[in-house]
């Protein structure tokens, strides 16, 4: 690490590499680092984003500087990661800090989403307006025993289309095997581990991987009615994507379906299917679009989702529903995006938005309408809605709709988390028990081999309720020496015959909710049922025991679909990477540059709030603080 005596020279140096012009006053730049170094808790993160609004108030040239200045010098990121992630990123957060006041809600909101050292405020209750009643009289949906259709689910492709066979790694970016120039161009540098063909686990999907799951998908259900995407395209290299380049990633990877796929797909977006990346602003804000993202996929979709759902896309901000030909489904495809916590327009305006673009209001307009015609709906989002990273507000309102229409609802589909995992709805969360359990959500794990084995599932449904009769996984060990030469897809596991046999499931009965409560019951006292279940999460990847705490998260998060419920909670002094999520205990934490970790299972590999979460870990070492102490002369009184 770079010595702080130094640091009143590197500060303007570091800018002049990165910029092109010295920052002034390095004394105030020292001020804001030592503010975001003693950030310990949610008060004193409010006190740190002073500082950092002061800057945002210079403009946003001034901002980036800033923020790069410091990636660079404490070394966070190599110069180029830190430069084009805070590139794109840092001028949003600049947009909110000039428009919130650093005290007020959205602010704690911030120090939440972006320094994780805030628990989310209270939920601003808000009871749901329905057009209807739910009726007196429940429609009650029957099997009459026809044999199932089945349904593909795959999710977070992550697609490098510039994955190179023979490139690193193991490099110093936060994904590998792909040529960069700067390392490269280092005098002696050679490769140490060569990538090879179909994927690496320190690296997003090569084409060839896309293609090969793509036919296994088609081979294990060619007679599919239809598919399942639940979103994100374009790699982890965040900080190189640009408008041209996801649009591109979007444009091939739906071709690449068309051409592999006999059966239609019914899609969501990402967050990493826009530039920069969670790029998502609402409808209120001023001078920021994403349209191209609704046009481009409502263009590529519109042969499975019909001309009237891909108009429907463009105008509800990527949102819409479409009836599966010949069926009562309804599937209705949610753009959670703005819901996301990473998504920084989110913060820009302290006045309350209940439903940010109107996502809301028309998941409730499309199921009143699915319940007036008797159809069933099954949702399909990226982000599950009962995770830690969505707004506490927009999920317990979401809750609240499902719980309304929670006949209607037959199933929900989700990704985002690059693991196979579930989470259950209840109609009271202080009694979670089978009689209440109303609805669940399955989450598909990832193609990426970042998170592990790369998998995908297939449903049987029945055709008279459209509920869930298996679930199957299907997975490529990427162990087994036939992996390089040419992936082989197998069955990993039926839920069905792996869990229904511990509840004597009759053949006639579903996958219901009551059923998945009584099999996360069973967990909670048989920690070799919950190891299989750890074990299945990722394709049967290696992983730590999970027990005591983890375990206790784990199953709460299995038992909450709404995110105010599902145990996690903020640490005084420790700046949140999710660091009870069930990801980092799951996958494990690979060190990474000097005072860091990084897990590369995550969604989110890198971007602002990941540079600034980990610049505070820095800070929290003693010899940090006193150097830094020292160099602004102020030693007593900045220790702490």
């Amino acid at each position: 690490m770079v010595r702080l005596a130094a640091l009143a020279l590197a500060i303007p140096a570091a800018a002049v590499a990165v910029s092109g012009s010295a920052l002034p006053d390095p004394k105030s730049i020292l001020d804001l680092i030592r503010a975001i170094q003693q950030a310990v808790d949610c008060e004193s993160c409010h006190a740190a984003l002073a500082p950092m609004q002061a800057y945002a108030r210079k403009g946003d040239e001034t901002f980036v500087k800033v923020i790069t200045s410091i990636c660079t010098i404490f070394q966070i990121e190599d110069a180029d990661v830190c430069a084009g992630a805070i590139k794109d990123q840092a001028p949003i957060l600049a947009h909110d800090l000039r428009q919130i006041d650093v005290w007020g809600e959205t602010a704690t909101k911030m120090c939440d989403a972006v320094f994780g050292l805030c628990q989310p405020p209270p939920v601003n209750h808000m009871p749901m307006k329905f057009p209807k009643a739910a009726p007196e009289t429940r429609h009650v949906w029957e099997s009459t025993g026809r044999a199932p259709f089945r349904v593909a689910h795959f999710s977070d492709v992550h697609i490098d289309r510039q994955y190179t066979v023979g490139a690193e790694v193991n490099c110093t970016k936060p994904i590998c095997c792909r040529h960069y120039e700067d390392q490269e161009e280092k005098k002696g540098h050679r490769v140490k581990v060569h990538a090879r063909r179909h994927g690496e686990r320190n690296c997003d999907s090569p084409a060839s991987l896309a293609d090969s799951m793509l036919s296994a998908v088609q081979n294990a259900a060619p007679d599919a009615m239809f598919s399942l995407f639940t979103g994100d395209v374009a790699e982890a290299a965040v900080w190189l994507l640009d408008k041209a380049e996801v649009k591109k990633d979007l444009q091939e990877f739906n071709r690449q379906m068309a051409t592999r796929l006999s059966f239609p797909v019914f899609g969501v977006l990402g967050n990493h299917d826009s530039a920069p990346v969670n790029n998502f602003p609402r409808s209120t804000t001023e001078s920021a679009d994403v349209q191209w993202v609704f046009d481009v996929q409502s263009q590529g979709w519109r042969k499975w989702i019909n001309s009237t759902s891909a108009y429907q896309m463009v105008h509800t901000s990527g949102s819409y529903s479409t009836v599966v030909p010949g069926t009562k489904l309804k599937i209705i495809s949610i753009n959670t995006n703005y819901w996301y916590k990473q998504n920084f327009w989110l913060y820009d305006s302290d006045e309350l938005q209940a439903d940010p673009n109107g996502i809301l209001a028309f998941i409730i307009s499309e199921l009143q309408a699915a319940e007036d015609a008797g159809q069933r709906a099954w949702f399909i989002g990226h982000s599950p809605v009962g995770k830690g990273d969505i707004m506490w507000d927009q999920s317990n309102y979401y809750d609240q709709i499902v719980q309304r229409y929670k006949n209607t609802i037959a199933g929900q589909f989700f990704g985002h988390t690059h693991s196979d995992e579930l989470q259950i709805a209840y109609s009271d969360y202080k009694s979670r028990t089978a009689e209440n359990a109303v609805s669940f959500g399955l989450v598909a794990p990832a193609l990426t081999p970042r998170s592990g084995n790369p998998a995908f599932k297939v449903y049987d449904v029945d055709p008279d309720t459209y509920e869930i009769m298996d679930a199957k996984s299907y997975f490529t060990n990427m162990t087994d020496p036939s992996f390089r030469r040419r992936p082989k897809w197998s069955l990993f596991y039926s839920a069905r015959a792996s869990y229904g046999p511990l509840l004597n499931l009759s053949s006639t009965s579903s996958l219901s909710p009551a059923f998945w409560h009584n099999i996360t019951e069973l967990m909670i006292h048989n920690n070799t049922l919950f190891d299989e279940y750890q074990h299945r999460k990722n394709g049967g990847v290696r992983r730590r025991k999970c027990r005591g705490e983890c375990k206790e998260h784990t199953i709460c998060q299995m038992m909450s679909m709404r995110s105010e419920d599902d145990c996690n909670t903020v640490t005084p002094g420790v700046p949140g990477f999710q660091s009870r999520d069930q990801a980092v205990f799951d996958m494990g934490l690979i060190p990474h540059a000097e005072g860091r970790q990084r897990d590369r299972g995550k969604c989110e590999v890198t971007g602002l709030a990941q540079i600034l979460k980990a610049f505070m870990i820095k800070t929290k070492s003693v010899a940090f603080r006193d150097e830094l102490c020292r160099q602004v002369g102020e030693a007593e009184e900045c220790i702490v």
